[in-house]
């Protein structure tokens, strides 16, 4: 995308705080879920937007008792929010490329799951090879790491994948594969016990934990249950997956989990096996945006990451 000038009644209204509350509105669409992921009183997130809404003349949200919506004046004033702190991003990283890597920061928006994972440990590694390297580390849903990436509030994003990353430079991250985990007196247990990957069919006659609504491992659990014709029994929905793991353990159903979580079974009885199909076969993947320049602390990160990288199997 080529250069667009920045009008100067933009700049005239343009306040950064406010700038990044309209863009976490427009991700959220909720602002009680903005005022808390942002920790402001959600009166004053309505202010700032009504005031600048006030002094620009135009309307940048539909609000309903659903939340709230960009109007197309709304989604053009975030597009140029956008740009300029992607301008902004794109310069503090042109001048960070003049130091060694020992120096700067390092912004990650990362998944449950990548924390879950060898996230933690790497950037213990890391820590230690660049002590100076200040680390912003942000837990979002994967949706949500893409959009910081776009908006230049992150320097990469770790994700499920998922999610539509094409826009990004990306790449694995770590092997994430899916596997069902049940308690040991479930009827599913016995083929659990005896080797090997259990069939998808096998498990969607079960009642089944639901977890993170919507999440990476929801749509793909729900998505491969829609292909093959079946619709998934959830008795019980959680929010986290400790949270999923206590409620198998009390006999709500089997769930899923993906490998970046099997290490929350440690002192229970429940037992796991993989599921048999390819689309069971899951990466967690890195991305920054394409087309930037690449502060020495990033690119020290991402190399690192890719040499601690070792595939399963």
């Amino acid at each position: 995308m080529g250069q667009t000038e920045t009008p100067d009644w933009f700049m005239q209204h343009f306040d950064p705080i406010t700038a990044r509350l309209v863009l976490a509105l427009a991700r959220d669409g909720s602002i009680a879920k903005t005022a808390e992921r942002e920790n402001i009183a959600p009166s004053a997130v309505s202010r700032r937007i009504a005031d600048l809404e006030a002094r620009m003349g135009i309307i940048l949200f539909d609000r309903s008792a659903s939340g709230v919506s960009l109007t197309s004046a709304g989604t053009r004033y975030a597009e140029g929010c956008r740009r300029i702190f992607r301008e902004i991003s794109d310069l503090h990283t042109a001048m960070s490329g003049f130091a060694s890597g020992d120096a700067g920061q390092l912004r990650i928006a990362s998944s449950s799951s990548a924390l879950s994972g060898r996230l933690p440990e790497l950037l213990a590694t890391y820590a230690k090879q660049h002590p100076g390297v200040r680390l912003d580390i942000r837990e979002m849903a994967g949706r949500a790491t893409l959009t910081a990436l776009e908006d230049a509030q992150v320097d990469v994003a770790i994700f499920a994948d998922n999610y539509d990353y094409s826009a990004f430079d990306a790449e694995e991250f770590e092997d994430d594969d899916v596997g069902v985990i049940a308690s040991p007196d479930h009827p599913l247990a016995k083929d659990i016990l005896a080797g090997g990957p259990i069939r998808f069919d096998m498990a969607m006659g079960h009642e089944v934990v639901g977890v993170h609504h919507m999440g990476a491992l929801d749509r793909l659990i729900n998505e491969a249950a829609r292909k093959a014709g079946h619709t998934l029994g959830a008795r019980v929905n959680v929010e986290s997956f400790p949270s999923l793991v206590r409620m198998v353990e009390a006999g709500f159903g089997i769930g899923f989990l993906r490998n970046t979580s099997i290490h929350l079974l440690a002192g229970t009885d429940l037992v796991h096996a993989p599921l048999a199909e390819s689309w069971a076969v899951r990466k967690l993947m890195i991305a920054r945006r394409p087309r930037m320049a690449i502060a020495a602390s990033v690119t020290s990160f991402l190399e690192l990451a890719r040499a601690e990288y070792r595939r399963a199997g």
